[in-house]
């Protein structure tokens, strides 16, 4: 199910969200965490009930596995020993479930393609978040073999894992920061003006991802699908839209994820800040699904020693987390590609950070953002030759002009009565595709110089309220051309 869709906002949410109150009000704390759960697996299996036998079987068994280690002990050497092999167990068995939907087909091409063999490849269904929830279930395991999970029931953990705002697209949650907050009793009770807030943070987040993201996704949608023919400039206009589509995308996903998780009173961790803002790469990562690179800080960089056992080996672990990074967001060359050089130019910040420091803000910022999104264009493209085939049209420099079908995406419908200023007018009549410029232009000013949601504090207001009407009203009636968020696809 989609956040940004009718069945969520008219019928999902208001019965969760009801449904889970009135059972917390009349102290039925157990059966209230039951009826959230039976929510998270119906908004889960929406699309495919087969998920959901996938989920509660990834679930059930890490459970048994966990619980498993925590009775083991720490004290004889032969229970160490069998808390060992649990943990390798329960760690290969879920990057197993991964390989087989994600990655199995891939394998098969390219054994296909290095033998000359002919293996038939499978109709596999990648089931929606399951990287997300894979990583997150791994990550209790090591926890638990380390003794920190104790005493949680079965249906903590099933709300930890299930909990639908995170489900399909993060953040990576640890369970010492969700599971606590569900057990505090104060957390179920219904406050008006953090409501408010939090009403306030959806909308913002739905209208990021529908009038802003959807509109960048139109037109890149129409150059990746034309690269051949695309000129410098188009090529240049598509690479930049999708830099942005995924910024508002993204954010507009983390944005709605927390508003309905605090709807909840359940604070997700930070997942995005203003990451466009970075002024080297490894900052980027700093800012940019942040849960993800904590996850493979604290569970494969430091486990591989870090930056403890000198430089090469730190740029060689490095290297290890990216290609991971990369490898996770996708089974194709373009993405392990795509790690592997955000992976160098994170060395490379490593290796010169005093001599970046003296080429002053604006250039250090400069310099990131083309990098990123020139890596970008791998991330999108089809194949590394389509990749290559959009750069070179981006870098001939041989035309410039910009045809209707790029520009027309971004000339909505809603926006009519701007056009009657005389002003704008006068632009519009002498400037070719001045919508698509102003778009452009005013993504640049917000992810620059605009806090962040969590940044900005928030004070119920009149205008507040007008601005949360404003933007739920807005997007519904244009939700017509209902898209999924772009790291479903992960």
């Amino acid at each position: 199910m989609l956040f940004n869709s009718y069945i969520f906002l008219f019928l999902f949410l208001p019965a969760a969200l009801a449904g889970y109150y009135v059972l917390n009000y009349l102290k039925q704390f157990r059966l209230a965490d039951v009826f959230l759960i039976g929510m998270s697996l119906w908004f889960y299996g929406y699309f495919n009930p087969s998920y959901v036998a996938i989920i509660c079987g990834s679930i059930a068994a890490n459970f048994v596995l966990s619980k498993a280690m925590e009775r083991a002990g720490e004290r004889q050497v032969l229970r160490i020993c069998f808390k060992k092999l649990l943990l390798a167990a329960g760690i290969c068995g879920n990057l197993a479930v991964i390989f087989y939907f994600k990655y199995f087909n891939f394998f098969l091409e390219n054994v296909n393609a290095v033998f000359g063999r002919s293996f038939e490849l499978r109709n596999i269904v990648l089931p929606l978040g399951i990287s997300f929830f894979t990583f997150q279930q791994v990550s209790y395991l090591v926890d638990s073999y380390r003794g920190e999970t104790k005493g949680y029931a079965f249906r903590e953990y099933a709300l930890f894992v299930s909990f639908f705002p995170q489900l399909v697209a993060g953040p990576i949650v640890l369970h010492n920061e969700i599971i606590p907050q569900f057990q505090n009793r104060e957390n179920r009770r219904l406050d008006a003006e953090s409501f408010a807030r939090d009403m306030y943070l959806f909308a913002e987040g739905l209208f990021k991802k529908v009038m802003i993201a959807d509109t960048f996704g139109n037109a890149v949608n129409f150059g990746f699908g034309n690269i051949a023919s695309l000129s410098s400039m188009e090529a240049l206009i598509v690479s930049v839209s999708y830099t942005f589509q995924l910024y508002f995308d993204f954010s507009g996903y983390c944005d709605m994820a927390c508003g309905i998780g605090n709807m909840f009173h359940i604070e997700l961790p930070w997942n995005f800040n203003s990451p466009y803002k970075a002024l080297s790469v490894s900052e980027f990562w700093e800012r940019w699904h942040m849960s993800l690179t904590r996850f493979l800080r604290n569970y494969v960089y430091i486990p591989l020693g870090g930056n403890r056992k000198g430089m090469l080996r730190t740029c060689v672990n490095i290297m290890t987390v990216y290609l991971v990074s990369g490898i996770w967001h996708g089974a194709d060359w373009t993405f392990v590609l795509w790690g592997i050089l955000h992976g160098v130019f994170s060395c490379f910040d490593r290796l010169s950070g005093k001599w970046q420091n003296r080429l002053g803000e604006v250039t250090r910022w400069a310099v990131t953002f083309m990098l990123v999104n020139m890596l970008w264009i791998l991330f999108r493209a089809d194949d590394i030759a389509s990749a290559k085939l959009f750069i070179a049209r981006m870098c001939s420099l041989s035309e410039f002009g910009i045809r209707a079908e790029l520009y027309q995406p971004f000339q909505l419908a809603e926006l009519v009565l701007f056009e009657k200023l005389p002003f704008l007018s006068y632009l519009s009549a002498r400037v070719t595709g001045l919508e698509l410029w102003v778009f452009l232009l005013g993504a640049f000013f917000v992810v620059l110089n605009l806090k962040n949601s969590r940044e900005a504090e928030f004070h119920p207001t009149p205008a507040k309220a007008f601005v949360t009407v404003l933007f739920v009203s807005w997007s519904v009636f244009s939700l017509s051309g209902i898209s999924s968020f772009l790291y479903f696809d992960f």
